[in-house]
């Protein structure tokens, strides 16, 4: 069935909304290339993940960063290796969000994807078959700002050429739907595909 909603703009977060978790099999692959503990691992795999998703720092000045906190050193094929890895466990899908996307898709309403991701995400996010549901992608790497900061909210509404009001919102994490929904978007915190199903359609013409 298709959903639509005139006059409004959906913006989809992609990770844990559009793509599932990484499961235990990516994340445990991850952690035997690096060769440490998991605890301190994922410590300084998530501090230090804000300057990969801003564009600020490269994917090998990520890693390092990464070894230096841990207090280890990688040779650059185990960095490749790390990154492989790393990579593949954010490529999954949500079945039933991507389904939800095709029928806003299908009823005419415009979609558009906000996503706190590296530079390297871009491509995937606009050549996937996904791709071609969304009229534009915006990865926080080649817009030098990550949410929550407001700033992104309302250079995504500029590019798009709505105003914040008429931008509806999905995202897995409260404060960055709390950030938007402050500049006055319509937001909904991802918590399942039942959920979101129901919300979208409350929306409909």
């Amino acid at each position: 069935m298709a959903i639509s909603i005139p006059n409004r703009t959906v913006v989809f977060d992609y990770g844990e909304v559009i793509s599932r978790s990484p499961s235990k099999d990516d994340t445990d692959a991850v952690l035997a290339i690096s060769g440490c503990e998991a605890e301190p691992f994922w410590a300084a795999y998530w501090a230090n993940r804000d300057g990969l998703d801003q564009g600020t720092i490269s994917i090998p000045e990520y890693w390092a960063l990464v070894a230096a906190e841990l207090g280890v050193s990688w040779r650059a094929s185990r960095v490749h290796e790390l990154w492989v890895a790393d990579f593949r466990s954010w490529w999954s899908a949500e079945p039933g969000t991507v389904d939800l996307i095709e029928e806003l898709h299908d009823g005419g309403t415009r979609l558009a994807i906000l996503s706190n991701a590296g530079f390297d995400f871009s491509s995937g996010f606009r050549r996937s078959p996904m791709g071609s549901f969304f009229e534009r992608v915006f990865v926080s790497a080649e817009m030098d700002a990550i949410k929550p900061d407001p700033a992104i909210y309302s250079e995504v509404a500029r590019e798009l050429g709505i105003e914040l009001g008429e931008m509806i919102f999905i995202d897995n994490k409260s404060v960055n739907t709390d950030a938007a929904a402050e500049l006055g978007v319509t937001t909904h915190h991802f918590t399942g595909v039942e959920h979101l199903d129901a919300f979208l359609r409350s929306l409909q013409a």
